[in-house]
């Protein structure tokens, strides 16, 4: 133990004594300080016991952390603790940048890897690609290592040398650049769909959100002539709520309320209004939204809809509507906390009703009307609460975990085309792209050579309810039934991958497009497909079916 780490341990005994003795003359008449006193009383001889007796060496740091994440996890999925070494990740989450090269890894096996780069950073400029292997950062050898003690490696101070050795199949490659700043444009993606139509993908609210946003709008009605917009926020996890305020503002008159928080304390309320006056004030609007949109998103969607501003096409969004605010706390930690609720013009509160009760990618499930209360937007529709924004017009959703699902959680679509990108050193237009026979056939010879399986998650409860009829006294009885349904699970591989062609197809095509033209090229491939943004367009083209929806005289 550390001479340093004793002297903080006897400095933390020392105060939470302090604070004990201090606290106890108001436990008469305090019942919640008499419990925060006993408990932290309680934590400190249990550390101390566990300092002079526990068999193996405690590493504190780590020991610490965990105890104070668990005690987190009561509360909300949201209030977290950011560690000194954490505090980059902090400031990721709010400002969208951070120093380093521009690249995500992945452990596969004892390898780091490559598995997608940001275009036009330093990695990319420097000719790394995906699939490299990451051998050495900086002189350290890496192999073995954690992804995440890798990419602490990787970031470091801006314009930074360093120098990193890669493995490309059987060549060794050495690497040296300089460190820069990562700024991630929060707007993915802008285009005028079709005359008068423009397009603009969010993928985040960070920092100057609010201002890309309105340059990119801006640009297309001056060069495109747009008068009608798509604002795409699915997959957006939210941000700052202010920079989705800023953008409302850009719709919206002076001084309209577009949210407002209610907390614990009166320091935590607070109203959220458009600042300016408008710089798109008779644009059309149509939001595109799936049970990913989360926080600021579902506030974007929901002032809109509250307030008749625009149609909201897709899936009932993620359901977030919690409040966070970040405290320092000692040796340059930060704790981030829910301190309130938001709600949007209506009154209605966007936060899912629980938490238990939620779809397996933690977004809100179904939720019955009678667990609901209807609100009125400006123009008299009925809106409910309950979990998240339910949009005006409701797609559905046909993601199913089949075989496509189990092909790429096994990353086989990453390892067959880290080798067709040797074969193809330049691809068509995204849009014009089709993945022909002989690739696809050469995929499904893949999947055979790496002797490809899997277990369905119905095989898995399949083994629960056998377990159970067996406890129950059904396995005998009911013999005949649960063999024939064994084997109706039991996936047959080739089969499977005929049945799931299409989608097998569209995850080869996402991952192959993605190595030329980066992300903006798989926006542009699902273009043509996505049924949302055909909705939106169709609504936006038909004036009168808009003001149909929107209850507008």
């Amino acid at each position: 133990m550390t001479a340093s780490f004793i002297k903080k341990a006897i400095f933390l005994t020392i105060s939470l004594t302090t604070f004990c003795s201090s606290a106890f003359s108001d436990n008469v008449t305090n019942p919640k300080s008499f419990q925060i006193t006993k408990n932290l009383s309680i934590f400190n001889a249990v550390v101390r016991e566990l300092d002079m007796h526990y068999v193996d060496t405690i590493d504190y740091d780590k020991f610490f952390k965990k105890t104070i994440d668990g005690m987190l996890d009561k509360l909300d999925p949201y209030t977290d603790y950011y560690t000194e070494d954490d505090t980059e990740q902090l400031t990721f989450m709010t400002k969208g940048e951070y120093v380093g090269i521009g690249a995500v890894i992945v452990k596969k096996g004892k390898n780091i890897m490559i598995a997608d780069l940001y275009e036009g950073k330093p990695a990319h400029k420097a000719d790394m690609r995906v699939g490299d292997v990451i051998l050495e950062v900086d002189g350290k050898r890496v192999v073995g290592q954690s992804s995440e003690d890798v990419s602490a490696l990787l970031k470091g101070q801006k314009n930074s040398t360093i120098k990193i050795k890669l493995q490309r199949d059987d060549k060794l490659l050495t690497k040296e650049f300089l460190r820069e700043k990562i700024h991630l444009n929060p707007v993915e993606y802008s285009s005028v769909l079709a005359p008068g139509v423009g397009y603009i993908k969010l993928g985040e609210f960070t920092e100057q959100s609010a201002q890309e946003f309105k340059s990119v709008v801006s640009e297309m009605e001056k060069t495109g002539g747009i008068h009608s917009l798509i604002i795409d926020v699915r997959n957006n996890g939210g941000g700052l709520v202010d920079e989705a305020v800023k953008i409302l503002g850009y719709f919206l008159p002076k001084g309209t309320l577009v949210a407002y928080t209610k907390g614990k304390n009166k320091q935590s309320d607070r109203s959220y209004k458009t600042p300016l006056e408008p710089q798109f004030p008779n644009m059309k609007l149509t939001v595109l939204t799936n049970r990913l949109s989360a926080s600021a998103s579902e506030i974007l969607a929901g002032a809109i809809q509250d307030l008749d501003r625009g149609v909201v096409v897709g899936e009932r969004t993620y359901g977030k509507g919690l409040v966070q605010s970040v405290y320092p706390v000692y040796f340059n930690g930060n704790v981030k906390v829910t301190i309130a609720k938001y709600y949007i013009p209506t009154g209605r509160c966007i936060q899912a009703i629980d938490y238990s009760h939620r779809n397996e990618d933690g977004s809100v499930g179904r939720i019955p009307d009678s667990l609901t209360t209807v609100f009125k937007t400006t123009n008299g529709r009925s809106v409910r609460d309950g979990g998240g924004i339910l949009p005006d017009t409701l797609t559905t959703n046909d993601k199913k975990w089949n075989i496509a699902h189990y092909i790429y959680m096994q990353n086989l679509y990453f390892d067959f085309v880290n080798q067709y990108v040797k074969k193809h050193p330049s691809l068509p237009n995204p849009q014009e792209f089709v993945l022909n026979d002989q690739d696809f056939y050469d995929f499904k010879e893949f999947l055979l050579k790496q002797k490809f399986s899997y277990t369905s998650q119905s095989e898995k409860a399949f083994d629960e309810l056998v377990e159970v009829a067996s406890l129950e006294g059904y396995d005998k009885s009911a013999a005949a039934e649960i063999e024939a349904l064994k084997l109706k699970l039991k996936p047959n591989i080739e089969k499977n991958i005929e049945d799931n062609a299409t989608k097998i197809k569209e995850y080869l095509c996402i991952e192959i497009i993605k190595r030329y033209y980066f992300q903006k090229g798989v926006i542009q491939y699902y273009m043509d497909k996505d049924e949302d943004v055909k909705v939106a367009l169709s609504l936006l083209k038909n004036e009168s079916k808009m003001k149909e929806m929107l209850f507008i005289k």
